[in-house]
C-alpha cells in the first residue's frame, strides 16, 4: 500500500469514489452542470379557493401540499387527525362535497371551486349534530383520536344509506380503524343516529 493510502478509511475512500464519480459526470454532462450549478427553484404557489366549513377561504398553495395539511396548518383546524398519512387508518376523514374522504391523499389544489366539511363544521353552535351526539350516548370512543374520522365517515354512512344492519354499517365503516376496538359502541352510535334522522 501505497504511504498516500495509509490512515484512509474506508469511508472516506467511498466518499472520494464518489465525488470523483460526480464530477466525471458533471464534465460528461454539460446539461447537468447547468442543473447543478442552478439554485434550487421554490415551487410555484397556486391560488385556491375553497369553501370549508360554510367559510371561503383563498390560499395560496404549492402544488404538493394535502389536504390534510391546508387544514391542519393553514387553517388551524386540527380535528382531521394525522394517522397513518397513507389513507390507512380514516382518521383523517373529511366530507368533500359531500362525500368522504382520507384528507391525507387528497391533494390542495384539487379542491379547487369545492366545498369541504370537517367535524369542527358540524355542530351549530352549541347544538351537537345528531352523531356527535350518540357518540357520546353510546361511549363510542375511548383514546379519542380516530373519533373525528369515525364521526365523518358515519355521517356519511347515513347519507349514503348503508345502515340497514349492523353487519352493513360495520362494512362501510371498515374503512376507520380504531385501535382502542370500540367498534361495537361505534356501530351501536351510528345505527341510533341513523334512526333519529330517519
Amino acid at each position: 500500500m501505497s504511504d498516500d493510502l495509509k490512515g484512509l478509511s474506508r469511508r472516506d475512500l467511498m466518499r472520494g469514489s464518489a465525488l470523483i464519480a460526480a464530477g466525471v459526470a458533471t464534465i460528461a454532462s454539460p446539461e447537468a452542470a447547468a442543473a447543478s450549478a442552478a439554485p434550487n427553484s421554490v415551487p410555484s404557489l397556486r391560488t385556491v379557493r375553497v369553501e370549508v366549513n360554510g367559510v371561503d377561504h383563498a390560499l395560496q398553495l404549492e402544488p404538493r401540499v394535502t389536504l390534510l395539511d391546508m387544514l391542519r396548518e393553514r387553517l388551524q383546524l386540527t380535528g382531521a387527525k394525522k394517522g397513518c398519512n397513507r389513507g390507512e387508518c380514516g382518521a383523517c376523514t373529511v366530507l368533500l362535497d359531500g362525500r368522504r374522504v382520507n384528507a391525507c391523499l387528497v391533494l390542495g389544489v384539487a379542491v379547487d371551486g369545492r366545498k369541504i366539511t370537517t367535524v369542527e363544521g358540524l355542530a351549530d353552535g352549541l347544538h351537537l349534530h345528531p352523531v356527535q351526539q350518540a357518540f357520546i350516548d353510546h361511549d363510542a370512543f375511548q383514546c379519542g383520536f380516530c373519533t373525528s374520522g369515525q364521526i365523518m365517515s358515519a355521517v356519511a354512512c347515513i347519507a349514503e344509506g348503508h345502515t340497514h344492519s349492523n353487519a352493513e354499517i360495520r362494512g362501510w365503516m371498515s374503512g376507520n380503524i380504531c385501535r382502542c376496538s370500540a367498534y361495537p359502541q361505534i356501530a351501536a352510535a351510528v345505527e341510533a343516529a341513523a334512526r333519529e334522522r330517519a
